[in-house]
C-alpha cells in the first residue's frame, strides 16, 4: 500500500523519450545508411549483400522504437489501474472501520470491541448471538477485503505478462534471434487486471465454472479464440446449479444383515438386468448392475442418447430452456456487446432453471433413470457482422441429475411379466449388497443460432451404439 507508484509513470515518461529517439535513429539510419544499398552510386554483388545487412538492423531499430511505445502504453496504463485499485483497497479498509471493525497492517479484519460502550461491552461477552454476529461481520468484511487486494495481485500478473508479450520477438525469421519486437502492442484485454484473471484458470474443475463468470465478457470472448477447446474440455460450461437427492431413498446402508430372501431377490435382479440386454433395455440394465455390484460410487449419464431416444425430453430441453430463455439471453448479451463498445466479441455465460421432469412411462431410460432434474448451461456469443449486424449464438450442454434409489409403495414392472416391489428392491441397499448412488452426465456442445427465429434443435446425431452384450466396446465406459 505504501509503494510509490509515480515511478511507473516516470519510467514510462522515459520510455516515452526513448522511443522518439529511436524513431529519428530509425528515420535518419533509413536515409543516410540503408539509402546507399539500393540506389544507383552503389550496385552489384557487394551492394545486395550490405542491403541484407542493413535491412536486419533498419528492422531492429525500427522494432526498437516499437517497443518502446508499447512497454510506455502498458507502464502508464498500470499507473492508473493501481492508482485506482489502492483506492478501492483503501475505501474498503476506511469503510470496514466505520463499521465497527479493526484492520490490521497485514489486512486482518476484526470486530473492534475496544470501541463499545460499557453496557455494550457487558452485552459482548455474555450474549454468544452478539458475538457470533460480530464474527459473521468481520468474515464479510475480510473477505471484501480480500477480493481488493486481489484485483491489484491480478493487475500486477497482468503488467508482468503485457511486458512479457511486449518485448517477445514475433518475427523468428527476421534474421536476428531474440531480436526487438516490431509487432509489440498492448493487451487486447479491457484491463491488465482482467489479463492476470484470465492466466490464472483454477485446476479443479469445480472451480473452473466460478472462474469463467467471474470474468468480463470481452476476456471471456478472447480466451474462447485463443483457447476454446482447452476450456470447454476443463469445464467452463458445467452447471453452477449444486443438485442434492431430494429424498433419504433407503436410509443408511448395510445397517441390516441380508436374509435367504434378500439374496434371492438379489439373485432375480441380476437375472433381469441380464436380460435385459437382449431386450433392448441396455441402459436400465448398466444402472441396476451398478447398483446390484454395490460400490455406490457415481455414474455417468449418457446425456446425448437421452436426447436422441426420448422425443419428451428433448421437447423439454427445446420448449423449456431454450426456447423461454432465448429472448433474454439475447438481450443481454447484446447489452454487454455494445457496452463493450460494439465492436469486438462478447460471451455471456447462461443457465437455465432446473427443473424436474420424467422420462416417457415404459422405455429404457425410464426404467434406467425414471424422474431427474434438468437444465441447460452454457455461453451466448456476439460477433460484429460483416452487414454491421451482430450476430448471436447459444452454445450449450444439457445437464442431467438423480438419484439411483427405489422408492417403498411402488412397484416396477420389467419386461418378461416381472414385477418386483420397490421397498424390496430398496432392502438390498439395507443390507449391504447393493448401494443407492447419484448419477449426472452433460450431452456433447450443442448450438444454436439466436440472431433468427428458427426453432431450436436439441437432436444430436445417433449415438451409434446401444451398449448390448455383443457390443464391443461395452465395458470400456466410465462406471460400467
Amino acid at each position: 500500500m505504501s509503494t510509490d507508484l509515480s515511478a511507473l509513470s516516470a519510467g514510462a515518461g522515459k520510455w516515452e523519450e526513448a522511443a522518439v529517439e529511436l524513431k529519428k535513429l530509425a528515420d535518419q539510419y533509413e536515409r543516410d545508411v540503408h539509402g546507399i544499398s539500393i540506389g544507383d552510386s552503389w550496385v552489384g554483388l557487394s551492394a545486395q549483400a550490405a542491403n541484407g545487412r542493413f535491412t536486419v538492423t533498419l528492422k531492429e531499430i525500427r522494432g526498437a522504437h516499437q517497443e518502446a511505445k508499447a512497454i510506455a502504453e502498458i507502464l502508464r496504463d498500470a499507473h492508473t489501474e493501481l492508482t485506482d485499485l489502492r483506492k478501492r483497497v483503501e475505501a474498503v479498509r476506511d469503510d470496514a472501520t466505520e463499521a465497527g471493525m479493526r484492520v490490521s497492517d497485514s489486512g486482518v479484519v476484526a470486530f473492534d470491541s475496544t470501541r463499545l460502550t460499557q453496557s455494550e461491552r457487558v452485552a459482548y461477552v455474555h450474549d454468544p448471538s452478539f458475538r457470533e454476529s460480530a464474527r459473521t461481520a468481520a468474515d464479510a468484511w475480510t473477505q471484501k477485503l480480500a477480493q481488493a487486494v486481489k484485483a491489484i495481485s491480478d493487475a500486477d500478473d497482468g503488467i508482468r505478462l503485457a511486458l512479457d508479450a511486449a518485448v517477445l520477438d514475433s518475427d523468428l525469421m527476421d534474421g536476428t534471434l531474440n531480436g526487438f519486437n516490431r509487432k509489440a502492442t498492448t493487451s487486447p484485454y479491457p484491463s491488465l487486471r482482467a489479463a492476470g484473471k484470465a492466466s490464472h484458470m483454477p485446476k479443479d474443475r469445480k472451480e473452473v465454472a466460478k472462474w469463467w463468470h467471474d470474468l468480463d465478457p470481452v476476456t471471456r470472448s478472447i480466451l474462447l479464440q485463443e483457447r476454446g477447446d482447452e476450456l470447454r474440455a476443463a469445464g467452463i460450461m458445467d452447471p453452477q446449479y449444486s443438485w442434492h437427492s431430494p429424498d433419504p431413498g433407503s436410509g443408511p446402508f448395510g445397517v441390516e444383515k441380508p436374509t435367504a430372501q434378500d439374496l434371492k431377490y438379489h439373485a432375480l435382479a441380476v437375472g433381469i438386468a441380464t436380460a435385459g440386454d437382449f431386450t433392448g433395455e441396455n441402459q436400465a440394465s448398466r444402472n441396476m448392475m451398478h447398483y446390484l455390484g454395490g460400490t455406490g460410487e457415481p455414474l455417468d449419464l449418457d446425456v446425448n442418447s437421452m436426447l436422441h431416444d426420448d422425443e419428451s425430453f428433448r421437447s423439454d430441453i427445446e420448449e423449456v430452456h431454450i426456447a423461454k430463455n432465448q429472448q433474454r439471453w439475447r438481450r443481454e448479451a447484446l447489452a454487454e456487446f455494445e457496452k463493450a463498445g460494439g465492436d469486438r466479441p462478447v460471451s455471456m455465460p447462461v443457465e437455465s432453471k432446473h427443473v424436474g421432469r420424467t422420462f416417457t412411462p415404459g422405455t429404457d431410460w425410464y426404467h434406467a433413470v425414471g424422474s431427474h432434474e434438468q437444465n441447460i448451461s452454457g455461453m451466448v456469443t456476439v460477433k460484429p457482422g460483416n452487414d454491421g449486424h451482430p450476430k448471436v449464438s447459444l452454445e450449450y450442454q444439457v445437464n442431467v441429475w438423480d438419484r439411483y434409489n427405489w422408492d417403498k409403495g411402488k412397484s416396477t414392472d420389467f419386461p418378461g411379466g416381472f414385477v418386483i416391489e420397490d421397498k424390496d428392491m430398496g432392502h438390498l441397499h439395507t443390507v449391504g449388497i447393493a448401494q443407492e448412488f447419484d448419477m449426472r452426465g452433460s450431452s456433447a456442445t450443442l448450438t444454436h443460432d439466436l440472431g433468427d427465429n428458427t426453432h431450436p434443435d436439441a437432436k444430436p446425431a445417433d449415438p451409434g451404439r446401444k451398449g448390448g452384450r455383443e457390443d464391443i466396446s461395452r465395458g470400456d465406459e466410465k462406471n460400467r
